[in-house]
């Protein structure tokens, strides 16, 4: 018997740094197979490296952190890029109109703060950080429990979106 190809969902936020990584590595370490994701942004750090605050509090979570970087999201508009079968937006103000990607993959809109915001110590920031992970990991979690019929393609959208609350109207 064959099994269903894992549903592919990209984790979008400007500098791809932060909330979009944190995101990523979370679904691929609760994915069981089931997903995988994937992040990116529309302007990402020219470093190509990940807040080093997300790395760190991802580590101290156990969460693997192997091949993540900060890229842009016209990676995956390209041709050969992995099929999407949903796009999630983690900025807090998503202010941005993002692209149109191949296939058309439903959407949804899962508003975080930004962790790394403000002149504030690391050891604050690193708060605002576990806080984060805390929150998409509670979302991710609910996300990966669905049964079977919410996640096929016209009820992916709408159970994604159902998951971020009252604030996720298109």
């Amino acid at each position: 018997m064959n099994r269903p190809a894992p549903i592919s969902v990209l984790f979008l936020c400007t500098h791809n740094s932060a909330r979009s990584i944190l995101a990523e590595a979370l679904l691929n370490h609760l994915g069981a197979g089931k997903f995988v994701g994937y992040s990116a942004g529309s302007t990402p750090r020219q470093s190509g490296q990940p807040n080093p605050l997300a790395l760190r509090t991802l580590a101290e979570a156990e969460i693997p952190t192997a091949g993540l970087r900060s890229k842009s999201w016209d990676e995956f508009l390209r041709p050969e890029a992995p099929h999407i079968d949903l796009v999630i937006t983690v900025c807090g103000n998503a202010n941005e109109v993002c692209p149109v990607f191949p296939g058309r993959p439903a959407t949804a809109h899962w508003g975080y703060d930004d962790p790394s915001a403000g002149e504030w110590p690391d050891e604050i920031k690193m708060v605002a950080f576990r806080t984060t992970l805390h929150q998409i990991k509670r979302r991710l979690e609910a996300f990966t429990s669905l049964p079977a019929a919410s996640l096929e393609k016209m009820a992916l959208e709408q159970s994604a979106r159902a998951l971020a609350g009252p604030r996720s109207a298109p």
